[in-house]
C-alpha cells in the first residue's frame, strides 16, 4: 500500500525558521527511509495562507492579503527546492480547488447534522487563532499557548458539534494504541477528551480573507474557521470535493508529523472531521518537540529566531539535516547552538566519515592503485558479526521513530571500521608482507561504507550518493549488502573530494538579523521601553530546564515584585542573584516560557566567548527608571 505523509501546512505570516525546516527534513527522511526499502511513498507539504493574522500582516505592509501570500509561500517552496526536498504535492490554501473542497466538506458534515449556527462568547487569541474559556486564560486574559493577550468577542458562529465524536475518538485510540507517538502525547489528548469535548467554532465573522461559507447557506458574513480550512489541505490535492483526479485511496495509509503546539488539532478535531466525512484516519502522527535558542522559545519579538537557509549556506544543508535528527531525541524540545552543531559535524561527519572514506582512499591507492579483492576475511570475523548485528537492530528505530538512535548506533559500524584500522595497521602488515590481509582488511572496510551509504541514504542524502559513486555501488545492492546481509568482494575504488570538512563557529548570518547594528529609530520610539532597577528577591531553577531561572523581582512600590523567567541557569545559580540590582524591561507583553508566566525581560550583554553577564545598577533603588 503506498504510504502518504504530510508536513503540516505552514502559516505564512512569515519567512520559514528552523522549525520549518526540523519538520521538513523529518518528512523527506520518512519518504526517503521508505523509498530505500522498496515502498512507495508520497510526500505532501504547501502553506496555510488565510486568516485574521494573514489579513493584519499584509495591511501593515501595505499589500494586498493575496499579494502577500504568494510572496511568502513562494519562499516556502523555494527553500524546500533548494534543500532537494522530495515532496509530490505542495498545497496552497488559496488554490481554486482546495476552495472547492472545503466548500464541499462543510456542505457535507452540514448534511450529516453536524454543523449548526449559534454564538460564541469567549475570549480570541489572534495569533493562534484559537477561542479560550476564561478557566484556560491565564491572569484571566492571556493566552495559555502563547502568552499573548486575548480580545473578549461575543459573536455569531457556526460550530461543529465536536461533542458528539467524544466516545468515537476514545475507542479510535483504543482499537489503534500506537497512533500518535510518543506515547505519552496520546495520554495527554486523551486526559483533554475526557473532560469533556465542547462544540467547535468553524467560521469567523470579523474580518474577510478566508474562504466563503457554500452557496447554499447564501451568509456572506462568515468564512471558514482557518484550522477547518488548513486540515481539509491534506485531502483536497487528493481530489476530494474538486474537480482533481481522485487519489483519496491513498489517506488509507497517511502519517502526519506535527509539532507538539498543533497536536489537539491533528489528534482531535482532524479525526472528528474524517469520521464525520466518512474518510480514513490517519495511520499515524509523530509529534516533535520544539527548538529553542538558550532555553528559550523562538520569537520573532525577541529576535532569536535562526533562519535555515543561513544555516545550510554557513555549514552545509547536510550537516543541517544530520545535526537536527542525530541531536535530539524525537518528541523532546532541543536547544540550538552553533558550537553543539559544529562539535557534532566535527565529531561524527568529519573525524568518524569523512576520514575513514579518505583512509581507505590513501590506503587503497598507495598499496594497490584504488583495486581491492578478497573473498577471505577470516581474521575479521568478530568485527563481520558485530556489523552484521548493529544493522539488524537498526530497523525497530526508525520504526519506532527514533532516528537520532537509528545514526547513533549506524555510527558505531564506522567507529568499528576505523577502530580495525588502528588494531590491526595495515602499513605494518604490508610490511611484513601480509598484502593479501590488507586487501581483506580493505574490502571489509568499503563494505562497511557501502552499508552505511545506503542506510544513512534518508538523512544524508548527498553524501550518501558521493560514497556510493566511490564504490562503484546504487540501490540495487541494497537486497544484497543490507537484506540478506551479504559482503562484496571486488571495489575498483574512485576518488572523491573530502565530503565533511573540519567546521569552525560562524554565529554571522545565521540569525534573522542580518547586521549587529539593529535598523534606526528616533527618540519617541525608545522612550516606549520601561526599563526600571529592581532587587532580585527569589531565583530558582525551572523545573526540566537546564538553563532558565524563574525570578521574582521588586521593581518598587510603584510597580511591585514581578516574576521573569530567564536563560540564565548556565551563567548564574539562585544564589549568586539574590538581591542583586538588575536591570529590566517590564512593558513587554506577558509570555509563557515553558508554562510559566514571564512578565519582562532582564538585560545582559554577552562576549564572543558566550560569556554572559546582567545589566547590574548598584547603588541606586529598586524602582528607579533607567533612561
Amino acid at each position: 500500500m503506498i504510504k502518504y505523509v504530510t508536513t503540516p501546512i505552514y502559516y505564512v505570516n512569515d519567512i520559514p525558521h528552523i522549525g520549518h525546516a526540523y519538520t521538513t527534513i523529518l518528512c523527506d527522511m520518512f519518504k526517503r527511509y521508505q523509498v530505500l526499502k522498496g515502498k512507495e511513498c508520497l510526500l505532501l507539504t504547501g502553506t496555510d495562507e488565510h486568516g485574521q493574522k494573514i489579513e493584519s500582516s499584509a495591511k501593515a505592509r501595505n499589500k494586498t492579503p493575496k499579494e502577500y501570500v504568494d510572496e511568502t509561500s513562494f519562499k516556502f517552496q523555494n527553500l524546500w527546492n533548494k534543500f532537494d526536498i522530495a515532496y509530490d504535492y505542495f498545497v496552497r490554501t488559496t488554490n481554486e480547488a482546495h476552495d472547492m473542497g472545503v466548500k464541499r466538506a462543510f456542505e457535507e458534515m452540514y448534511k450529516n447534522g453536524d454543523i449548526y449556527k449559534g454564538h460564541y462568547e469567549g475570549n480570541y487569541c489572534i495569533s493562534c487563532e484559537t477561542f479560550f474559556t476564561k478557566r484556560q486564560l491565564v491572569d484571566g486574559i492571556f493566552c495559555p499557548d502563547c502568552g499573548k493577550e486575548t480580545n473578549s468577542i461575543k459573536e455569531e458562529s457556526y460550530f461543529f458539534r465536536l461533542s458528539r465524536y467524544e466516545k468515537k475518538l476514545l475507542d479510535w485510540y483504543k482499537a489503534n494504541p500506537d497512533v500518535i507517538m510518543p506515547l505519552n502525547k496520546k495520554s495527554e489528548i486523551i486526559n483533554f477528551i475526557e473532560g469533556g469535548l465542547s462544540d467547535l467554532s468553524i467560521t469567523r465573522s470579523g474580518f474577510k480573507w478566508g474562504i466563503s461559507l457554500p452557496p447554499f447557506i447564501d451568509d456572506s458574513k462568515h468564512i471558514m474557521y482557518v484550522w477547518l480550512d488548513a486540515l481539509l489541505s491534506y485531502i483536497t490535492p487528493l481530489g476530494y470535493g474538486n474537480d482533481i483526479p481522485n487519489k483519496i485511496y491513498l489517506f488509507n495509509n497517511a502519517t502526519h508529523f506535527v509539532g507538539k503546539d498543533i497536536l489537539r488539532f491533528h489528534a482531535i478535531y482532524w479525526p472528528a472531521f474524517l469520521m464525520s466525512l466518512n474518510l480514513p484516519l490517519p495511520k499515524q502522527i509523530y509529534v516533535h518537540g520544539w527548538w529553542t535558542i538558550d532555553g528559550v522559545k523562538m520569537s520573532k519579538s525577541i529576535g532569536n529566531v535562526v533562519n535555515p537557509d543561513d544555516i545550510a549556506n554557513t555549514y552545509g544543508l547536510e550537516v543541517m539535516r544530520y545535526f537536527l535528527i542525530r541531536e535530539v531525541p524525537f518528541g523532546q524540545d532541543g536547544d540550538f547552538s552553533h558550537k553543539a552543531l559544529v562539535d557534532r559535524a566535527n565529531a561524527d561527519l568529519s573525524d568518524t566519515l569523512g576520514n575513514l572514506v579518505n583512509r581507505l582512499l590513501g590506503m587503497s591507492e598507495k598499496y594497490f592503485d584504488l583495486n581491492i579483492e578478497s573473498e577471505n576475511f577470516d581474521y575479521l570475523k568478530d568485527e563481520i558479526n558485530e556489523v552484521s548485528t548493529i544493522i539488524k537492530s537498526l530497523e525497530s528505530y526508525m520504526t519506532n521513530m527514533t532516528p537520532h538512535k537509528y545514526l547513533e548506533e549506524l555510527w558505531k559500524i564506522f567507529d568499528i571500521a576505523n577502530a580495525s584500522i588502528a588494531k590491526y595497521e595495515p602499513w605494518a602488515m604490508m610490511k611484513a608482507g601480509k598484502k593479501d590481509e590488507v586487501q581483506s582488511l580493505l574490502v571489509f572496510i568499503s563494505n562497511i561504507l557501502s552499508k552505511g551509504a545506503l542506510l544513512f541514504y534518508p538523512i544524508l542524502p548527498h553524501a550518501a550518493r558521493e560514497i556510493m559513486k566511490c564504490l562503484k555501488v546504487d540501490f540495487s545492492y541494497f537486497g544484497k549488502l543490507i537484506e540478506d546481509d551479504g559482503l562484496l568482494n571486488k571495489f575498483s575504488l574512485t576518488k572523491i573530494p573530502p565530503l565533511f570538512p573540519k567546521l569552525e563557529i560562524k554565529t554571522s548570518n545565521v540569525i534573522e538579523k542580518k547586521s549587529d547594528i539593529k535598523e534606526e529609530i528616533d527618540i519617541s520610539q525608545f522612550n516606549k521601553i520601561d526599563i526600571r532597577v529592581g532587587r532580585v528577591v527569589e531565583a530558582d531553577i525551572l523545573k526540566d530546564s537546564s538553563k532558565l531561572l524563574v525570578l521574582r523581582i521588586d521593581f518598587g512600590e510603584n510597580v511591585g515584585i514581578r516574576q521573569i523567567v530567564s536563560g540564565i541557569a548556565k551563567h548564574y545559580s539562585p544564589d549568586e542573584l539574590k538581591d542583586m540590582l538588575v536591570c529590566a524591561i517590564i512593558n513587554l507583553k506577558p509570555v509563557k516560557l515553558m508554562g510559566i508566566l514571564s512578565e519582562g525581560m532582564i538585560l545582559s550583554a554577552e562576549d564572543s566567548s558566550g560569556i554572559l553577564r546582567l545589566i547590574s545598577a548598584n547603588d541606586i533603588e529598586a524602582g528607579s527608571v533607567v533612561r
